[in-house]
C-alpha cells in the first residue's frame, strides 16, 4: 500500500523544487503515516518546505486535491484516517504548566 512512496527518487529529482503534485503526494503520505524522515529523504528538501505544505502556506489547494486522490486510491481507508489539519505546537510555553496544549 504505502510501499510506492518509500522508493527513493533519483538524485536529480531530489534536488528540484517541490511541485503541486509533490504536495498532493506529501499529504497522502502524511495520512498513510509515513515517517517525516522518509518523506524528507524522498524529496531531499528542507523540513520547513513540508510544514509549509501542511500549514497551507504553499500549494493551499493541494489538500483538497489530495483528499480526492486518496479517496480514489484507497477507498477502504477513508473512514479510518484522520484528515485533520496540521497544528503547530510552539516549543516556547507561555505558562509553565503548558495547559494551552490541551486546547
Amino acid at each position: 500500500m504505502a510501499a510506492a512512496f518509500l522508493s527513493m527518487p533519483s538524485a536529480a529529482a531530489a534536488r528540484r523544487p517541490l511541485t503541486e503534485g509533490d504536495a498532493v503526494d506529501i499529504w497522502i503520505m502524511r495520512w498513510l503515516r509515513i515517517r517525516r524522515k522518509d518523506i524528507l529523504a524522498r524529496y531531499g528538501c528542507d523540513p520547513r518546505r513540508i510544514y509549509e505544505i501542511w500549514e497551507g502556506a504553499r500549494f493551499p489547494a493541494s489538500r483538497d486535491r489530495a483528499l480526492e486522490v486518496f479517496a480514489e486510491r484507497y477507498p477502504g481507508l477513508s473512514d479510518r484516517i484522520d484528515f485533520g489539519r496540521h497544528k503547530r505546537i510552539s516549543t516556547r510555553a507561555s505558562s509553565p504548566d503548558q495547559l494551552a496544549l490541551f486546547d
